[in-house]
């Protein structure tokens, strides 16, 4: 568990676990040779991803990041990738239960971005967090629902009963949900992906979400072959350095295994850095 604070707010690091993942898929066109340098790969050429999710504490309201795998993989998902399901019990070390939680915010709808959404009770499919309001874009919704590339990376009942129930309320573009945390669309993994900018007494944090997934694909170009709009996820880094770096933003990485947020830095000669806090 990482903790630090953010002008008056409290940011807390909480993970669902870790999971493996194709080290080539991770790092897309990026040559082994780099990136295995940068993180530690098995025989089997799996890396280990972590699952990060980040509560903030304003004071007033408890948002909770993203909400990792969950604990409803079909069987054959859970051999791939494991079901870790330690999200509701570092919450509770934390000192959060699910009842504290009054806001969820998805960046995006892949099963390890939103499977804590949701629980089954009996027959049922309900909202882990019963208090909260849950948001995404309309637009990742609907792609949720075609039969495109990714599909396999979408499981309806994380977000579909949330939807019917009203719980889940669909945005359109760049929002600010409550006064110091907003949304912002950031398109390349998925056409909709979000990110979530908080700001504080002058301090901003972002939770930049699969735009730049762990502190090793801070590089321009390397990007995931999970994403769908490759050359988009390159011109959307380019924005988001544009203003993170200058204005010194805290990023925060959701599968970066040991590092849940940094700065990420420019040295004399251009190149990038993430230095911890």
């Amino acid at each position: 568990m990482h903790r630090l604070t953010l002008g008056d707010y409290e940011l807390t690091a909480v993970s669902d676990g870790i999971y493996p993942l194709d080290g080539g898929a991770f790092f897309g066109v990026v040559p082994k040779v780099l990136w295995a340098k940068k993180v530690r790969v098995d025989e089997k050429n799996l890396v280990p991803a972590g699952l990060n999710s980040v509560v903030v504490r304003t004071g007033r309201h408890t948002v909770l990041i993203e909400t990792g795998i969950g604990d409803k993989l079909p069987e054959k998902m859970a051999k791939l990738y494991g079901q870790p399901a330690q999200l509701l019990d570092n919450l509770a070390a934390a000192g959060i239960t699910p009842e504290d939680v009054d806001i969820v915010i998805d960046t995006h709808l892949h099963f390890d971005h939103c499977g804590w959404n949701t629980v089954r009770q009996g027959e049922k499919v309900v909202a882990t967090f019963p208090n909260a309001k849950y948001y995404v874009q309309e637009g990742e919704w609907r792609h949720a629902h075609e039969n495109q590339r990714d599909s396999v990376s979408y499981l309806s009942e994380n977000y579909d009963p949330l939807v019917e129930s009203g719980q889940m309320k669909l945005l359109h573009g760049d929002q600010e949900l409550i006064p110091g945390v907003s949304v912002k669309v950031f398109p390349g993994h998925t056409r909709d992906m979000q990110a979530v900018i908080i700001r504080s007494g002058g301090q901003t944090a972002c939770y930049i979400s699969d735009l730049i997934p762990t502190s090793a694909h801070i590089e321009l170009n390397w990007v995931m072959a999970f994403d769908l709009y490759p050359l988009e996820t390159i011109e959307s880094r380019k924005r988001y350095y544009a203003e993170a770096i200058p204005k010194k933003w805290l990023t925060m990485f959701t599968h970066d295994p040991n590092m849940p947020w940094a700065y990420i830095e420019k040295d004399e000669k251009g190149k990038l850095a993430a230095r911890k806090t």
